[in-house]
């Protein structure tokens, strides 16, 4: 067999491995390239809602009210006072922020983004230990698609003509956007 050959049957192959993988990352890096303007990870929902005012000062007596108010059997996980007139309760995926003078109630409800909260994690490799080794054959794939697919095509579609022009943009894409943009240490 070529090396021709050979290589064309390695990008085939190690590619069609990698579609998987490479839509998760591309879905995942189009969401979190855009977390300035959504949270990629939660829908986040804010509803108002209205109890009878609370009058009690320290914490803990104002926190119990506050629970027996809201009708809620379950303590949350911490309770903050931002202010003299505030109280924020906070549970896993919601938290209650309270005006104790007039009863007014604002709570924040999150959900994780089904499917994309999972891609997202997996993207910044939060599960650790064996999706690190995953994460690194992944990324010897791409270097080696990379690589071989410069020389699946021959002549002048092929690296030796247009490729090169076309391998040359791509390189110079990231380079001249760091010195224009980012700059130098």
């Amino acid at each position: 067999m070529n090396w021709r050959r050979l290589n064309n049957l390695l990008h085939r192959d190690i590619g069609y491995v990698a579609v998987g993988l490479t839509l998760a990352y591309a879905i995942s890096g189009l969401a979190v390239n855009h977390k300035a303007d959504w949270n990629p990870n939660y829908r986040i929902e804010k509803t108002a809602g209205q109890i009878e005012p609370i009058g009690a000062r320290d914490r803990e007596t104002v926190t119990a009210e506050a629970l027996r108010k809201l009708q809620l059997t379950e303590p949350p996980r911490s309770a903050f006072r931002p202010d003299p007139e505030t109280i924020r309760l906070f549970y896993e995926h919601a938290t209650y922020s309270i005006d104790l003078p007039s009863g007014a109630v604002v709570v924040e409800s999150s959900r994780p983004r089904p499917v994309l909260y999972e891609f997202n994690q997996l993207h910044l490799n939060t599960p650790k230990g064996a999706w690190t080794i995953i994460a690194d054959a992944y990324a010897v794939a791409l270097i080696v698609l990379s690589l071989t697919g410069m020389f699946v095509l021959k002549g002048r579609h092929g690296i030796s003509g247009r490729g090169a022009w076309l391998v040359g943009a791509g390189v110079l894409v990231p380079v001249m956007y760091w010195f224009a943009f980012v700059g130098t240490p």
